[in-house]
């Protein structure tokens, strides 16, 4: 019996990419992604609610939040936005970071990349939006490379549940 053809592993230079559609009109779902207030109600992975918020939406301005877990435990992170182009992408570079803003380990693996490069694009067809996140790691080490290889579930798990939440806000920004 031939053996199965099991399509290769990704390797971490190729970037992690997870989309969803979301039942709403892309000048909504924009405004999630751009707005202060907006992202204070949903963005984080699920459980997690955010307890402060810095936001300069510009290219070359930051997002400063926290945002504190189930268990109390608070997480400081960072954006550094390279390109806006409204209502269509957002070009940035993520890390963990302290609550000062200068760039940290990941609090829960040490040998997670200090930067990572998200593109997100925002499409909308029919009234309905399809996001999708690249992310990569940015001038990381081989360490690094490998951590965010072997952590491609829980990527998918994390920003599943960061989906769940941004459905569940733009749901109730619809039903007003």
């Amino acid at each position: 019996m031939p053996e199965k053809n099991n399509p290769p592993a990704p390797t971490a230079d190729q970037p992690f990419v997870i989309s969803r559609v979301f039942n709403a009109p892309r000048a909504l779902v924009w405004k999630a992604w751009s707005d202060r207030d907006c992202l204070m109600q949903w963005f984080g992975p699920k459980g997690f609610t955010m307890q402060s918020v810095k936001l300069d939406f510009r290219p070359s301005g930051i997002f400063h939040y926290c945002m504190r877990a189930p268990d109390g435990k608070e997480m400081w992170g960072k954006f550094v936005y390279r390109e806006i182009a409204a209502p269509e992408r957002i070009v940035l570079v993520s890390s963990f970071s302290d609550a000062q803003g200068g760039i940290t380990r990941h609090p829960f693996s040490p040998g997670w990349p200090l930067e990572m490069l998200t593109t997100t694009t925002f499409t909308e067809q029919q009234g309905k939006t399809t996001i999708t996140i690249q992310w990569s790691p940015l001038n990381a080490t081989a360490e690094g490379c490998a951590t965010f290889n072997s952590a491609r579930p829980s990527m998918n798990q994390g920003w599943s549940g960061t989906f769940e939440q941004l459905e569940a806000y733009l749901q109730s920004q619809q039903s007003k």
